[in-house]
């Protein structure tokens, strides 16, 4: 039994009509079936009326505008976020979420914002110490010019008098790389007021200055002594006593190519730490959003174990993790945000607005773990005993999972050098 045509399908004419008259009548008519459509979506297919053919730079905008529009739910996210434990989570799961940033695209943000935000506070700490090395390359540039001098004057001048020059040479050299490698603050004073002097031809004729440089070259000596001891040895990833890396399950030989790789490994991460240490943190701090996002739905594995009898989704866990971590970086950015507030109040001489500035940032940190547990409590609905008990034991699990991804960024940064 065949089911009978429609006059539009038998005369395509008549269907070209139609579609005239429809569109001289302001009727929208669906493309897919040519059914007349009230609303968005064809009533009988569910097509959507709006044409997926568009300009490219359409395209991006709205895709952009899906993963950052934060509109007026902004500011009824934002706060409870920061002041409501685990309303927000609530909410969603009892799907009231029109007036809030959906979890994902909440989390998406904030973490692409705080991971963008460290590459910041590192270059500011950088930028703290530029006056001082601006400075003291005033003083090497005299040193080298001294040094340069000095060479000259070996060459030209008997064997005694070449054997002191070649004294005041080395002496010089070191004051330099103290100065250059600015790794103690004390130190590359001491250095650079020693170079000053150092400088100075009329030294050995001044008895004052003579025992000033005695005295500075004294303290030098003993900071290079103390620096030396509390510079950190390097990297090590080695489990046995020797500093070899194996694993028991390895065969001997598949240990040695094992080894092998680690002590490239530890080569290259000491190289970079001692060489260029920021260099090393932005590759690392580079993998941890994409670590991160890995660690997101583990961290939703292990609240579905621990609250197995809740009888709740695995996605209601995954939005208790999305929320919490939301908040965690969030909060950390404000805290951050006020250290930089604190540092540039004292530096201005505001020591009082930058004690308020320092107790804000204490409340932060204090609020954090406060407000995890509260979120817990609110959102699982279970008896204050019990939610320390699985709140400490998740914590000591989580603790242990940041420290993996940790190293995993760690080694994944290193190989990227």
């Amino acid at each position: 039994m065949t089911s009978e045509l429609t006059p539009s399908e038998k005369d395509p004419l008549t269907k070209n009509k139609q579609l005239a008259f429809s569109e001289s009548e302001n009727v929208v008519i669906c493309e897919n079936c040519h059914a007349q459509v009230n609303g968005m979506y064809c009533s009988q297919c569910g097509q959507s009326v709006e044409s997926t053919l568009k300009y490219f730079w359409t395209v991006i905008l709205h895709l952009l505008d899906d993963i950052f529009s934060f509109d007026s739910r902004a500011n009824r996210t934002l706060i409870p976020l920061v002041f409501r434990p685990g309303f927000l989570t609530k909410e969603y799961i009892a799907g009231r979420r029109v007036h809030y940033v959906p979890p994902l695209r909440l989390y998406l943000f904030i973490s692409i914002v705080f991971f963008i935000s460290l590459q910041y506070f590192i270059d500011t700490e950088e930028a703290s110490n530029f006056k001082s090395n601006a400075n003291n390359a005033d003083v090497i540039q005299q040193i080298e010019t001294k040094l340069t001098t000095i060479d000259h004057l070996i060459e030209t001048s008997p064997n005694e008098q070449a054997s002191s020059l070649r004294k005041q040479k080395q002496q010089l050299e070191h004051i330099k790389a103290d100065i250059a490698q600015n790794e103690d603050d004390n130190l590359s004073s001491l250095a650079s007021q020693l170079a000053q002097l150092s400088l100075d031809e009329s030294l050995h004729d001044q008895p004052m200055q003579k025992e000033k440089y005695d005295k500075l070259k004294k303290q030098l000596e003993l900071a290079r002594n103390a620096e030396k001891k509390a510079k950190p040895k390097g990297f090590t990833i080695g489990n046995n006593k020797d500093g070899s890396f194996t694993l028991p399950f390895l065969s001997d030989s598949e240990n040695i190519k094992l080894g092998k790789i680690v002590d490239g490994l530890e080569t290259k991460a000491n190289k970079a730490f001692f060489e260029d240490p920021k260099k090393l943190v932005e590759a690392v701090i580079g993998k941890m959003p994409q670590i991160m996002f890995v660690l997101m739905p583990l961290f939703a594995v292990l609240l579905k174990v621990m609250f197995i009898f809740s009888k709740r989704l695995y996605l209601e866990h995954l939005t208790v993790a999305l929320h919490s971590h939301s908040f965690i970086f969030f909060s950390i950015l404000l805290a951050e945000l006020s250290g930089l507030a604190r540092k540039f109040l004292f530096d201005n001489s505001y020591e009082t607005a930058g004690d308020l500035f320092n107790v804000i940032q204490m409340c932060i940190f204090i609020w954090i773990p406060v407000y995890l547990f509260l979120m817990q409590k609110r959102v699982y609905q279970q008896g204050t005993l019990l939610t320390t008990v699985k709140y400490m034991f998740i914590g000591s699990i989580y603790i242990i999972m940041i420290g993996f991804s940790a190293a995993i960024a760690f080694i994944w940064g290193v190989v990227d050098l």
